[in-house]
């Protein structure tokens, strides 16, 4: 497989993370539910008619694939 190939699945692979990270705040304010999840899956911050949503998992997930490409 060459670089070009493996940029382009990561880039591709960001765009559809980065999708993902845009619509969940959507989804939490249409199904309230979501919010019942546990933290370390879905943490959901209100505030003054901001809403934060992120996932921990992903984020650790991301850092040690990111460690181990560095490493690699």
């Amino acid at each position: 497989m060459s670089t070009l190939d493996l940029l382009s699945q990561l880039g591709l692979f960001l765009v559809i993370l980065g999708l993902i990270l845009l619509l969940i705040p959507l989804m939490v304010k249409a199904m309230p539910k979501l919010e019942n999840l546990p933290p370390i899956l879905l943490y959901v911050y209100r505030g003054d008619g901001f809403t934060f949503v992120t996932s921990p998992l992903l984020i650790v997930i991301f850092i040690l694939l990111a460690i181990f490409w560095w490493l690699r």
